[in-house]
């Protein structure tokens, strides 16, 4: 099954946490998990297990800090299985992280913050043969307002950590593209397509050429 689904829950998790700053989600190098975490089942077609582990509790501000993680968990889990549709949501249950982290056909995501500091982590399994479509307007109303980062690429190499600690100013890095070649669009660090490099107004831009089919994004 495509990650539609999955990005989708990672994105409306990310915008409904209830930290004083913004996060992002990002699919995470490190499925593993340890200590634990809070889990849900959603009953639906697709149906999903949810589950998010917060790294340090004391960091929500819902003005619930005496109440179970669960309870104070359970409008974020609400607001990210509204991008699959009708169905039940269970009770969250406190769980051992790595049962459902590395559970097979799991998606992990890290939440980062502006520092790029991992302050929570979702994963994200979907269940049920449903194909990845298009979302309705309604239920993507719920995380248009979620930023997700765009990156351009227009190359990249490998250095020895001799050559790295020489580097100064005026001295020419060669990537491996050649000058002329289309640029990558990554988000959230997927590859989505390509396009060329541009000044707008003065500032750099990005003049996207191709959108990969099947790109695995929201």
């Amino acid at each position: 099954m495509s990650t539609f689904h999955e990005t989708a829950v990672a994105a409306a998790i990310a915008g409904r946490m209830p930290f004083a700053f913004p996060v992002i989600p990002a699919p995470s190098t490190d499925p593993g998990a340890v200590g634990d975490a809070v889990a849900v089942t959603f009953t639906g077609t697709p149906g999903a297990r949810i589950a998010i582990q917060v790294a340090d509790p004391t960091q929500l501000e819902d003005g619930s800090a005496t109440a179970p993680l669960a309870d104070r968990l359970h409008p974020v889990f609400e607001a990210a299985v509204v991008v699959l549709g009708a169905g039940s949501l269970g009770d969250g249950e406190l769980v051992p992280a790595a049962s459902v982290f590395t559970d097979a056909g799991t998606q992990v995501f890290d939440l980062i913050d502006a520092d790029g500091a991992v302050v929570a982590r979702a994963a994200v399994r979907i269940d049920g043969a449903q194909s990845a479509g298009p979302a309705g307007p309604q239920r993507l109303s719920r995380i248009a307002g979620v930023e997700m980062e765009l990156v351009v690429e227009i190359g990249r190499t490998r250095m020895p950590v001799r050559d790295v600690l020489s580097l100064e100013p005026g001295r020419v890095v060669e990537l491996d593209r050649a000058a002329g070649s289309p640029a990558d669009i990554k988000l959230n660090g997927r590859l989505i397509g390509h396009g060329t490099v541009v000044v707008a107004e003065g500032d750099f831009a990005i003049r996207v050429e191709r959108i990969l089919d099947g790109a695995e994004v929201v």
